[in-house]
């Protein structure tokens, strides 16, 4: 059996004065971005981000008791400077509690919602709060992945979009197998609000919506659905606004009922009434 050497188990010295020297630091990203250059460095998710910008990431929260430190913990790890905008709406299940002993921290704010009121409710509440160049929308359970976000944000800080949809159905990356009917509903109703919008995207009912803050915030105060309308609402909005959209596949991590799956048939009726509606007039 061979010994180690042990000449290779010591700090490696400097040539002309004998001096042990540490570790190298560890590349950044600019670095690993130049060694690779830029072709080589998107495909392996190497993207620019500007030192001067800041996020700000909306997450409506409503009985997620199990999942909110998680993801919260998972949100916070992804490195891009940014703020945490949580708006409880209303949870029962103990959600509060878990929210209010991370209360205090400088890059996370949260909000309360003194009754259930809807998840547009709860994201027209974030998006007064929100203060980053970008406003990105999570969910509070462990369906989407924060580890896209610096994917998702990159055609806005390239200035070529206003708005960016993570789309479960245009994704190279893993997604769970699940529900063939909510498959089948989810794609019958985004054809049926690209045929009003003029869109052609394919995950109109995504949580991953991204916008610039200048674009949310110019909307938001015309927001008027309180449920998950608010994901038709959105998309009739941006579009009759003639915003730049783009869509970028994603990874997607499904749960089913009995895991806490919230939406319903009921919610797949209001969306083609608000798919009209919002068709109509803003």
């Amino acid at each position: 059996m061979l010994e180690p050497d042990p000449c290779l188990e010591k700090s490696p010295a400097c040539p002309q004065c004998g001096a042990r020297r540490g570790p190298s630091p560890a590349p950044t990203l600019e670095q690993l971005r130049q060694w690779f250059t830029e072709p080589i460095a998107r495909r392996l998710g190497l993207y620019h981000i500007p030192p001067d910008l800041r996020i700000s990431v909306v997450m409506p929260v409503y009985n997620e008791v199990a999942s909110v430190e998680e993801i919260l913990r998972r949100v916070r790890e992804v490195p891009i400077a940014k703020e945490v905008i949580v708006v409880d709406d209303g949870s029962t299940d103990g959600t509060r509690d878990r929210l209010a002993a991370l209360e205090g921290q400088p890059d996370l704010r949260i909000v309360y919602h003194p009754r259930n009121q809807g998840k547009g409710a709860a994201l027209r509440t974030g998006f007064a709060h929100a203060t980053g160049d970008i406003v990105l929308v999570q969910d509070a359970d462990l369906e989407y992945d924060p580890i896209q976000y610096p994917l998702l944000i990159q055609p806005i800080v390239e200035g070529v979009a206003d708005v960016v949809y993570g789309s479960r159905f245009a994704a190279g990356a893993p997604h769970r197998v699940l529900y063939f009917w909510h498959s089948v509903a989810n794609r019958f109703l985004t054809m049926v609000s690209n045929a009003v919008t003029d869109l052609n995207l394919t995950d109109m009912e995504t949580c991953y919506k991204v916008f610039r803050r200048d674009v949310i915030q110019q909307i938001a105060p015309t927001l008027k659905e309180k449920g998950f309308g608010i994901e038709v609402e959105l998309t009739a909005k941006v579009a009759r606004r003639r915003c730049r959209i783009f869509e970028i596949g994603i990874s997607y991590f499904g749960r089913t009922y009995k895991e806490g799956k919230k939406i319903g048939l009921i919610d797949a009726f209001h969306a083609l009434w608000c798919i009209v509606r919002y068709g109509l007039a803003d």
